[in-house]
């Protein structure tokens, strides 16, 4: 097994908005062929929160926070529909590196 850049197997993290509403999620997660690497999921930025540096704001403390821990990457999954999203990515330096596949139940 590989070394974890999280405290456990998996560390969520949350930041609310105003009246502690959701406004993001995500997780630093276990390693994949022993390097370490942060995996950030389920994120949503509230469309009334968003054009306003929250979700970057958000997005640069997972990095560093990744890099600090140890994490050799930092890699996230979207839906193909959300180009805005993959601007907004992009712009924070993320490529375009994988195809992935689900299968409903």
């Amino acid at each position: 097994m590989g070394r974890s850049c999280s405290v456990g197997d998996e560390e969520e993290f949350s930041t609310a908005g105003a009246e502690g509403r959701l406004a993001r999620r995500g997780a630093l997660r276990a390693p994949r062929r022993g390097a370490l690497r942060a995996q950030i999921e389920a994120v949503r930025v509230r469309k009334d929160y968003r054009n306003q540096g929250l979700g970057a704001a958000m997005f640069l403390w997972a990095i560093g926070e990744a890099r600090r821990r140890g994490c050799a990457l930092v890699q996230l999954t979207t839906d193909k529909s959300r180009v805005d999203a993959h601007r907004f990515y992009e712009r924070l330096g993320f490529t375009d590196s994988h195809e992935g596949l689900k299968l409903k139940l």
